[in-house]
């Protein structure tokens, strides 16, 4: 007998190690599937593998036949068995039966098909896959899915009838025989009692049908009626005057306290800044908290979303600006702001803002820093989290987790305002995951285009807190742009020239247009704002800066004369009249703002740095008076192309994302622009000491073409305007380049001239100290001066021999020959 059971036991390791091989074998011949039934094989034989095909079409046919009775209406044709009887088991529900019939017949046309999906993907409520689910399962949930809607329509429409004898007829309508039995719960505790009951097994059902846990299903639900929700409240907010900020009542719409709850120290400030919101020029300020006296209830963070969009533009609506400078009785005709396009709005997911808000909390927590949200604002590129320190906790400890912060975000990067300018509170902006594109379009119908009435306010983007950006390059007066490839500097030129032509008139505003690259600025060639032709000659480029320069002085005289001190007072009186009284004699005429936009500096710094720096340097600090304004921009952001001397005469300065913090440092004297995600994304530092940090109004190349066009068709012989003294050999840069020809072909030569006769010296060395020249541009001189006969030729290293005397150049500057 023990024989017997130790045989039965479990083997012992040894021996299952020995029988290895053959339990192998065992297994492999239990995992063999097991033979087919005669049945089962005659029917494969029969339809040759396509029995699923035979079934689908015998499930159509079925549907075909129940529909022609179901639908036809005859209940005493021949060929209304099917209505009778399935009107008698399912009552109202026998008209989806043919839908459905034909459904199922397609799906087993069709094949199976393997269910395999990820659960995670909640992007869209409905759109998004279902959960796994076996056949059987499905099934169930159809047949409970049919029976609760037949006990549901059987308590609407018959109101709980009980079982009787009385035939199948007596059962078609409501929800049929079936319907009876499953109506039958009314028993339980009245008609309500059991529609709830099968309305809660019909959410089972729909579980069983889409394999989804009840949790899933009511979450996708609710982001699927939400829009709605919110679209009601909403609308009865705006009906009842219901402010958008105090829900409890303890304040009122006028800011005085209500009688409601004190305000909770802990909630937090959710501000939401959509694509046109008409918000205040600064900063929000942040609200007053109160001490809590008592513990208060928990507070649903204050969301805040703005307008989309102001208004409609109609399709030949014009930029109506009152600008102090308009000329009257202008025969131009400004463009239609139609021609530019507007952004589509995008929603914003409040809750996953909050929960990032949460987990950047939770982080600073991790590494020992206690931080309290209390305000979250949503910009167009990036959000903005604003965190309220803990008791003795340093600002220092917050800016050295950097990069754990943007560990924990998720991100590459993250920028730190440490603290918020007059604020309590530090910000740490993270990239948003969806960007928001911002239009010029967007810009320049928005509240603050309408009410700006400077010529030269033009529409670079969107601020942090919602506010369209116009920027006033009057008041600037110049402007530095810097920002590496494909970071938007591009797109930000456009859009400021495309303000212009849709703003001004020529009358107002002339452009000279400086393009190295030959290629950035060719679609403004022919427009009437253009003193002359777009210059890409690197030379020229020096040569029209010269101009600027002499055009410059020329003002000055000619403002000193008439007796104002600036433009904006000489077209003030150009307008009233009162110049024509005072100088009857004298054809004057309006004085038009000048604007010199540069699309790479650091070629003409490579070709011409002296004359080129000269230039800008005294233009950047003389010319704001006179109305000659500079938009300068670079890729390449290095100290030997933004000299000091530019740095220190233009003040404002505008930066796109750059390649490190050295880059940042020269353009902004302050570290940030590094941190910036491109595509438009740019700090603006004009007129104090923190940057804006702004998204870029984005604007097409057709757009720019189209706008382009409206001003070539009212001046199509724009060329005949061009002053062609700006390109031309002019001031220092004809000896640069070695022409010939009287002793005004160069100013430095008559000082050179002077300096070589009255010191009885010809040196080079001497010239380039004297004059604070470069060598080459010295020796150049010198190479005039022989010409002209005044040295003679070189001689090595000595110094060359001098051929006039004092006297007879005294002699020819009194006979007018110099």
């Amino acid at each position: 007998m023990t024989t017997k059971n130790r045989s039965k036991s479990k083997p012992s390791t040894n021996a299952r190690r020995a029988t290895k091989p053959k339990s192998s074998n065992s297994r492999a011949t239990k995992a063999q599937p097991a033979k087919p039934s005669v049945v089962a094989r005659a029917w494969s034989a029969v339809t040759d593998g396509r029995g699923h095909d035979l079934i689908g079409l015998l499930v159509l046919i079925l549907a075909i036949v129940a529909g022609a009775s179901i639908y036809s209406g005859a209940s005493s044709a021949p060929g209304s068995w099917p209505d009778t009887a399935v009107g008698a088991f399912l009552g109202m529900l026998k008209f989806v039966v043919p839908p459905v019939l034909i459904v199922v017949g397609v799906l087993l046309i069709r094949g199976p098909r393997a269910v395999d999906v990820d659960l995670s993907d909640e992007d869209e409520p409905w759109n998004a896959p279902l959960g796994r689910r076996s056949e059987a399962a499905r099934i169930a949930g159809v047949i409970l899915a049919v029976l609760v809607l037949a006990g549901i329509l059987d308590l609407l429409l018959s109101e709980g009838r009980t079982i009787t004898a009385d035939g199948v007829d007596a059962y078609n309508g409501g929800g049929g025989l079936i319907g009876a039995v499953v109506g039958a719960l009314a028993v339980l505790g009245g008609r309500w009692v059991a529609l709830t009951i099968l309305v809660l097994v019909g959410v089972f059902s729909v579980s069983l049908i889409t394999g989804l846990t009840l949790r899933e299903l009511g979450r996708r639900s609710w982001r699927f009626i939400k829009p709605g929700v919110d679209a009601v409240l909403q609308w009865l907010s705006t009906l009842f005057h219901i402010s958008g900020t105090k829900t409890d009542g303890s304040e009122t719409s006028d800011g005085t306290p209500g009688s409601g709850d004190e305000t909770d120290p802990d909630a937090t400030n959710v501000t939401f800044f959509d694509q046109d919101a008409p918000t205040g020029a600064g900063e929000p300020k942040p609200k007053a908290r109160r001490s809590p006296k008592a513990p208060a209830k928990p507070k649903v963070p204050t969301v805040v979303i703005a307008g989309q969009h102001n208004s409609e533009v109609e399709e030949t609506e014009q930029l109506q600006i009152d600008l102090d400078t308009n000329p009257d009785g202008s025969v131009w005709r400004l463009p239609p702001v139609s021609l530019l396009s507007r952004s589509v709005e995008q929603k914003v997911d409040t809750d996953a803002v909050t929960e990032r808000g949460q987990r950047l909390e939770g982080a600073l927590a991790e590494h020992g820093v206690e931080t309290r949200l209390i305000g979250m604002t949503v910009g167009p590129s990036a959000t903005c989290y604003e965190l309220e320190l803990g008791v003795a906790v340093k600002v220092s400890k917050v800016t050295a987790l950097h990069k754990d912060i943007a560990y924990a975000m998720a991100t590459p990067d993250v920028r730190l305002l440490a603290p918020i300018p007059g604020r309590r509170a530090i910000g740490v902006e993270v990239p948003n995951e969806t960007r928001v594109v911002v239009t010029l379009g967007d810009i320049l119908t928005s509240n603050e285009a309408r009410n700006a009435r400077h010529p030269l306010e033009v529409g670079i983007g969107r601020g942090m807190n919602g506010e369209s950006v116009m920027l006033n390059l009057a008041s600037t007066p110049h402007i530095l742009i810097a920002g590496q490839t494909g970071a938007g500097k591009s797109s930000c030129i456009n859009s400021i020239l495309t303000s212009i032509m849709l703003r001004t008139t020529p009358d107002q505003v002339r452009l000279i247009l400086i393009d190295p690259k030959q290629v950035e600025l060719t679609q403004y060639r022919k427009i009437p704002h253009l003193l002359t032709q777009v210059v890409t000659d690197p030379k020229k480029a020096a040569n029209a800066l010269s101009w600027a320069t002499t055009e410059m002085d020329r003002r000055y005289t000619f403002l000193s004369e008439v007796g104002v001190r600036d433009i904006a007072g000489y077209n003030a009186m150009f307008q009233s009249g009162e110049l024509a009284e005072r100088f009857p004699d004298r054809d004057l005429k309006r004085m038009p703002f000048i604007l010199v936009v540069v699309d790479e500096l650091s070629d003409l710094m490579l070709v011409a740095a002296k004359e080129v720096e000269h230039s800008i340097t005294r233009i950047a600090s003389k010319a704001r008076a006179v109305g000659i304004h500079l938009v300068l921009a670079t890729q390449r952001p290095s100290a030997d192309v933004i000299t000091g001397l530019i740095k220190a005469n233009v003040p404002a300065r505008l930066s796109f994302t750059v390649a490190s913090s050295i880059d940042s440092k020269v353009i902004l004297d302050q570290v940030g622009a590094e941190r910036l995600t491109g595509k438009g994304d740019m700090l603006l530092l004009a007129g104090n000491t923190t940057p804006q940090r702004i998204q870029g109004a984005w604007v097409e190349e057709s757009e720019v073409r189209a706008v382009s066009s409206q001003w070539q068709r009212q001046a199509p012989q724009v060329e005949e305007t061009f002053v062609e003294e700006i390109v031309d050999s002019h001031g220092d840069l004809a000896a640069a380049g070695g022409s010939s020809g009287g002793y005004d072909d160069d100013e430095l030569l008559l000082q050179a001239l002077e300096l070589v006769v009255r010191g009885n010296l010809g040196s080079t060395s001497m010239l380039q100290r004297k004059l604070k020249v470069g060598f080459a541009r010295a020796g150049r001189l010198m190479d005039l001066l022989e010409e002209k006969g005044i040295v003679g030729p070189s001689e090595g290293s000595k110094p060359r021999k001098v051929l006039m005397s004092p006297d007879e150049l005294d002699r020819m500057i009194e006979a007018g020959e110099i």
